[in-house]
Parts: C-alpha cells; sequence; structure tokens
C-alpha cells in the first residue's frame, strides 16, 4: 500500500489532511483528529536498520495506536512491528510493503481513529 492511498483514504473517510511538522523530517505525515489534534497515523521513511531489518535505505512505514492485547498477537505477524518512536505498548507500526493486506492497513487506521476520539 503507499501512501497515497493512506492519505486519500484518510481524507475520504475523515476528512484528514496530512500535517508535516517537522522541517527536517518533511516526509513525516502526521494524521490528526480535526477537533483535539490528537494523533491518529503517523506515515514515516525509516532506515531498515533503526527497524532491525535487512537490506538498506529506509522504507515507508505506518504508526496507529492498537489495543495492547491485539497489539501484542498483531506483532507475531510479518510486517508488524513495535511501534518505532512511540509507546510500543500502545502503537504499532505497519511496514508499508505490501506484507500487510491493505484491508488490514484500513482496519487498523480505523481503529487508531477510534482510540485517540
Amino acid at each position: 500500500m503507499s501512501r497515497e492511498v493512506i492519505l486519500e483514504y484518510a481524507k475520504r473517510k475523515y476528512d484528514t489532511a496530512p500535517d508535516y511538522p517537522w522541517a527536517k523530517l518533511s516526509k513525516y505525515a502526521v494524521l490528526r483528529h480535526k477537533h483535539h489534534n490528537k494523533w491518529y497515523g503517523l506515515l514515516m521513511n525509516v532506515d531498515r536498520n533503526k527497524l532491525s531489518m535487512e537490506g538498506d535505505g529506509e522504507i515507508e512505514i505506518l504508526n496507529v495506536k492498537c489495543d495492547p492485547e491485539l497489539a501484542t498477537i498483531l506483532r507475531k505477524e510479518h510486517g508488524i512491528l513495535p511501534a518505532y518512536h512511540m509507546n510500543k505498548e500502545h502503537w504499532i507500526s505497519i511496514v508499508l510493503n505490501g506484507s500487510v493486506p491493505n484491508e488490514e492497513i484500513f482496519q487498523l487506521l480505523d481503529s487508531s481513529y477510534e482510540l485517540t476520539k
């Protein structure tokens, strides 16, 4: 799944436009609730070695909030990791390389939106 598909989904379903709060990290896009500005998603390009992944270069991930019990189960799946640079009990990182089905990504984003209401 691509960044563009996720951003289009967030715009269509939640009327959310991405926020780019860091000049030095211009590819990092925050998805926030319109009414209280809490994050429900964070798109990032991260070096593979920071995620303990093989290979060189960056990979795109999406951080979403997740129920801690579900997060424990999901982290056993290929393509879902403990959250990069976030609370690892309540957030997960989804690797956007095709290893996680689009529908599952959308469900996890929807769940994150609800958990952060």
